[in-house]
């Protein structure tokens, strides 16, 4: 009876795991571009040639989108892509891929070294410039949800200052600048390669300037209307998010506003991501856990900042837009 116990909860793990193949299959060919490459018939051996790949590897790789559906045979030795709606679009099409990868390459590696880092009582350290482009990236699919709310608080101001606070790749007031071009937008940011990056892809832009700069060491050139700041918060230490908001508020001018983007510390009854999400920044020593809704609420509130909502940008992910209005002096 033990025996079968065992093999039933063999057989249960494995089929809990099976998800895990679509999410892998998915990450390798968004990588290596082969769902591009499959996408009309053709052999693994052209594939494998063009691209100067493994052939062995990637035949085992075909194998696999064939019995999941990514794949299917065509004939005379030939495979295509299928179902491609369900597949991430290639680089640079603000795909989803771009969550796929951080999540194989960065989220999944961190939560596996759970059991050595728990016995040693040691955390990892982020390293910001090895993974500032991929998670520039991701930052730049998550900014593109949440564009429509602040095209809509930018018509509303018509005009003035933006500052966006880690602004990647600059993607994100690229958008905004080009369709509100009485605007000026300063977007700031850490990592000299991303900044370089940014620079880049804004050039011809009059109302954006770029600056390589650390947050704590930058003061504006005036003040804003409205300040963003997307997936920045878990890299502030706790003891410190007070205080940055205030500083936030000493920036704004009057009625003005702060977005900030950023996924919430969940409950039991949350999402599974995001408490997950917590379990991945709490295991580096220099990444800090995620705000709950009521600590956010309270740093606004002490930082004389009203909040105006707290609105979803992906749900599975604990992913949200949180604005505020700094108050006026008799309010």
């Amino acid at each position: 009876m033990i025996d079968v116990m065992k093999m039933l909860k063999a057989r249960m793990y494995m089929k809990r795991n099976e998800p895990f193949l679509y999410s892998w299959h998915a990450y390798v060919g968004y990588e290596l571009d082969l769902f591009k490459a499959f996408e009309r018939p053709v052999t693994k051996f052209d594939v494998a040639d063009a691209l100067q790949l493994d052939e062995a590897l990637l035949e085992q790789w075909v194998s696999v989108g064939v019995s999941i559906g990514h794949l299917k045979e065509a004939g005379r030795n030939r495979y295509k892509t299928w179902n491609a709606w369900k597949l991430p679009k290639p680089k640079g099409q603000n795909s989803s891929g771009v969550l796929l990868k951080e999540m194989m390459e960065l989220h999944i590696p961190t939560l596996l070294s759970y059991p050595e880092m728990m016995r040693e009582g040691k955390r990892r350290h982020f390293d910001e410039e090895k993974h500032a482009p991929t998670v520039a990236e991701t930052s730049r699919l998550l900014e593109v949800l949440a564009l429509p709310k602040m095209a809509k608080q930018l018509k509303e101001k018509k005009g003035g200052n933006v500052l966006d606070i880690g602004c990647g790749e600059a993607g994100y007031i690229k958008k905004l600048a080009e369709r509100f071009p009485s605007t000026h937008f300063t977007g700031i940011e850490i990592s000299p390669t991303v900044t370089q990056t940014a620079k880049r892809l804004i050039a011809g832009i009059d109302n954006i300037k770029i600056e390589n700069a650390d947050l704590w060491k930058y003061t504006p050139d005036a003040q804003q209307d409205l300040i963003l700041m997307n997936n920045v918060i878990h890299y502030i230490d706790l003891e410190d998010r007070q205080k940055l908001y205030h500083q936030l508020a000493g920036w704004l001018n009057k009625e003005g506003v702060l977005s900030i983007v950023t996924p919430i510390a969940g409950s039991s009854d949350s999402p599974p991501f995001a408490n997950v999400f917590n379990s991945f920044f709490s295991s580096f020593d220099n990444l800090y856990r995620l705000p709950t809704a009521e600590e956010l609420a309270e740093w606004g509130a002490e930082a004389g900042l009203a909040m105006l909502g707290i609105h979803t940008v992906i749900k599975e992910g604990s992913w949200y837009i949180v604005q505020y209005q700094k108050e006026s002096a008799g309010d």
